[in-house]
């Protein structure tokens, strides 16, 4: 019974909380500008909306831009399956490691990349330009922070990289340099401000909404969940290598629902920074991609080096 509660909270638990982390980002910055803003649950309302529509299909659209929302939420859910959200054990993702992760979620940009560019707009071509401009900038320093982290650890698992963190592996500038590019990893992954505004629709600026404007309906409320999904991924990974506390290894019910109680709370704390962040700072100009990932990967970089020289000085 507690492996497969395990199972189904790592499953399904992330895909039903996604809509509520976008709708509390958006409720704190709301309230940080001023504003009521939307209700906390409005993307449950936006996402059931999308699903009663009939998709609009541009009349050249191929299989690949039917069938790219569906590939792309397959993707990112089988990669959030890895990342253990309430217990370090019994994980869904079939074994998959950071990695394999990388990769899932490399994946999913390309279909989405290739779809925007299948029907031939102009504003398709322009986002998987940027799109895969910025994709190309952002996993080398994810794979350097990976490297990092995978020597601590002695592994690439997740589960194992959890366990480490949680037995306790000291204060080490290293962690810190990985933690300072996995965040701005993500927040170029999921096209957060400075990088993107996912709010945006100006032409000039936009990157993901411009690959995704031809879609409609249930096509893209995949794309939208998706991206939410994304997300949480990223809170999630970051939680279980750095925050790891509270992970249930294992228990009883009551260990479970303790974890899963923590994971919605660190959720909520990440939510509640990216929204203050996001509100403090402007949105960068796209010329400015390069000099910000390049940052992420010198902090991968030197994470590395300082790691390599303090075990060579023992």
């Amino acid at each position: 019974m507690t492996t497969l509660l395990i199972f189904v909270a790592q499953l399904l638990l992330p895909v039903a909380a996604a809509p509520l982390l976008t709708g509390f980002v958006r409720k704190i910055k709301a309230r940080l500008l001023g504003r009521r803003g939307p209700p906390l649950l409005q993307p449950y309302r936006d996402l059931a909306r999308l699903l009663r529509k009939e998709p609009i299909l541009a009349d050249n659209a191929s299989w690949l831009f039917r069938g790219a929302p569906y590939g792309a939420f397959a993707a990112i859910w089988l990669a959030m399956t890895a990342i253990p959200t309430v217990a370090t054990t019994t994980s869904p993702g079939l074994g998959l490691d950071l990695i394999a992760i990388a990769g899932l979620l490399g994946l999913a940009r390309i279909l989405i990349a290739l779809a925007g560019m299948d029907v031939g707009t102009s504003f398709g071509g322009i986002g998987a330009s940027r799109e895969m401009t910025i994709g190309a900038l952002a996993e080398p320093a994810l794979f350097v922070a990976i490297i990092a982290l995978a020597i601590i650890a002695n592994s690439t698992a997740l589960p194992d990289m959890s366990r480490a963190m949680s037995e306790g592996v000291g204060l080490r500038v290293s962690l810190a340099l990985a933690l300072g590019a996995i965040v701005m990893v993500a927040i170029a992954e999921t096209g957060r401000i400075p990088v993107d505004n996912p709010a945006t629709h100006l032409e000039l600026t936009m990157v993901h909404e411009a690959m995704v404007l031809e879609y409609s309906g249930r096509h893209l409320a995949m794309i939208e969940l998706g991206a939410m999904l994304k997300l949480v991924l990223y809170l999630s990974l970051i939680a279980s290598i750095f925050a790891p506390w509270g992970l249930a290894h294992g228990g009883g019910a009551g260990d479970l629902g303790a974890a899963l109680g923590l994971w919605l709370t660190k959720l909520a704390a990440g939510g509640f920074v990216l929204a203050v962040f996001e509100t403090a700072i402007a949105k960068m100009r796209v010329f400015r991609y390069p000099e910000f990932l390049g940052a992420a990967l010198l902090f991968g970089i030197l994470g590395v080096v300082f790691l390599y020289i303090s075990q060579h000085l023992k």
